[in-house]
């Protein structure tokens, strides 16, 4: 990864009742916009959990090359990306597909959503509802193998307290599952847990 601060570049999402604020499916020509917003948003997300020298490896080039070869080559038909717009600006994103095999849940009846965040400076302003409620409706009607999900679920640091209050609002719930995630190259974890809603 390269070293460049997130703060080197420019976002200032548009905010306001001319915003025009959409959720669309995601572009390679996307990928760029997604890495710096997902740099802002794990930044974010991850001080106070890991040290400055990894949050400075959470960059908006590295990020964005690793969408524009997962939106070019997607492992499956089913694994999506969805962006929250405001007017032509990118301020958000969630990934989804299907949950593969965890315990716990139905196996090929449930999808997932991997990962996904708004800029900070777009926050409060409906993105994140907008795009979860657009993940759950994409998977619903996706299926995660073709037959009808019967559940989402998708991991969060056990940290964020907002982003589970969040989620618990629209219905997820803790199933009880947790995870150390390897989140850098020299093995430092961060404590994961589960959250499921049935569809």
């Amino acid at each position: 990864m390269t070293h460049d601060h997130p703060h080197d570049h420019p976002h200032t999402p548009t905010t306001g009742p001319l915003a025009d604020a959409a959720v669309r499916t995601g572009r390679p020509s996307d990928a760029p916009a997604v890495g710096l917003v997902q740099a802002f948003v794990w930044q974010d997300a991850y001080a106070g959990v890991l040290g400055q020298e990894v949050l400075d490896q959470f960059t908006g080039p590295a990020f964005g090359n690793a969408w524009r070869r997962s939106l070019e080559t997607p492992p499956t038909p089913r694994h999506r990306l969805l962006v929250a717009t405001a007017g032509p600006q990118v301020v958000g994103y969630v990934s989804i597909g299907p949950a593969g095999d965890e315990p716990g849940l139905e196996p090929g009846r449930t999808g997932m959503i991997y990962d996904g965040g708004v800029h900070p400076e777009g926050r409060r302003a409906g993105h994140g509802s907008r795009l979860l409620n657009a993940a759950v409706d994409t998977l619903r009607a996706d299926g995660s193998t073709g037959t009808e999900p019967v559940a989402v679920a998708t991991w969060v640091l056990a940290a964020a307290e907002d982003t589970r209050a969040f989620l618990q609002q629209a219905g997820f719930e803790p199933d009880g599952a947790w995870r150390d995630r390897v989140v850098d190259e020299d093995g430092r974890t961060a404590r994961e847990v589960r959250l499921v809603v049935a569809l």
